[in-house]
């Protein structure tokens, strides 16, 4: 259990940022900042003097600095800083929209690569961690998340040319889950779940919660929550036919779901 820390999460008030706030909070001495846009979702959840909401849109520079100052005077500073805020796009990419695909590279990429550089200039020096919810999707893409997949191999990309030069004092863990049981699907779709048939395989979000604080007590460079993506990796590395298959399977279910929406995969 992680005891005695300093602890800031974005997108704490829904899905695995919530579930991983919860478990923290149960660590004696533990402080945590629990950003998000809407904090009234967990208004009087928790303990004040353990988790203290804060609201903000770490999609913007602005948010990022705002969080880091609260984090300061509020908890007195920052041993671990999760960044996990995030959101998908699940459709077909039949538009044109600069500003659709800015704003989820602002959310996915843009903010945890700037939150880590304000912790390292923050900590000048002393020793602390930067965790960062990437996702299965930054190491095989799926079909109906061309931009969200977009985002996660940028964030893997950018992590694994970090730590060629990244500070000793500075720890960096990158964390990729598959679909967890939240309202992401929802989110991706923009019109709800409903009916929706989902990526293969589903993890419960508080499973998922779990294997990341106990990646983060063991101080990992990477945790992936789900043992089974951690085996089917290595499987489609050596029998590229099984990814072949997997992605016809998911394709076959992300044109179910253009069918409902009146549209064809060409």
């Amino acid at each position: 259990m992680i005891t005695n820390k300093k602890i800031v999460v974005t997108g704490a008030t829904s899905g695995i940022g919530l579930a991983v706030t919860k478990i923290l909070a149960q660590g004696s001495g533990n402080k945590i900042l629990a950003v998000g846009r809407k904090t009234e979702k967990i208004d009087g959840m928790f303990d004040s003097s353990v988790v203290i909401p804060f609201r903000a849109d770490v999609s913007t520079k602005e948010g990022v600095d705002s969080v880091f100052e609260a984090a300061i005077e509020k908890l007195g500073g920052i041993d671990i800083f999760y960044a996990n805020a995030g959101f998908p796009y699940f459709e077909k990419m039949d538009y044109v929209d600069w500003d659709r695909i800015k704003a989820i590279f602002d959310t996915n990429v843009f903010s945890p690569i700037y939150s880590y550089q304000k912790m390292v200039q923050y900590l000048d020096g002393r020793e602390g961690r930067v965790a960062i919810t990437c996702s299965a999707m930054g190491e095989m893409a799926l079909p109906g998340y061309a931009l969200y997949t977009a985002t996660k191999f940028a964030l893997r990309g950018w992590q694994e040319a970090m730590r060629l030069e990244i500070p000793r004092n500075v720890g960096l863990t990158v964390i990729y889950p598959v679909g967890t049981a939240t309202n992401f699907f929802a989110v991706g779709t923009g019109k709800g779940d409903k009916g929706l048939k989902k990526p293969f395989p589903i993890q419960k979000v508080d499973a998922c919660a779990r294997k990341i604080v106990e990646g983060l007590e063991k101080e990992k460079d990477e945790i992936s929550p789900l043992w089974l993506w951690s085996v089917s990796r290595i499987l489609f590395k050596f029998l590229p036919i099984g990814k072949k298959l997997y992605w016809l399977n998911e394709k076959r279910k992300f044109e179910a779901f253009l069918k409902t929406q009146g549209k064809k995969n060409h």
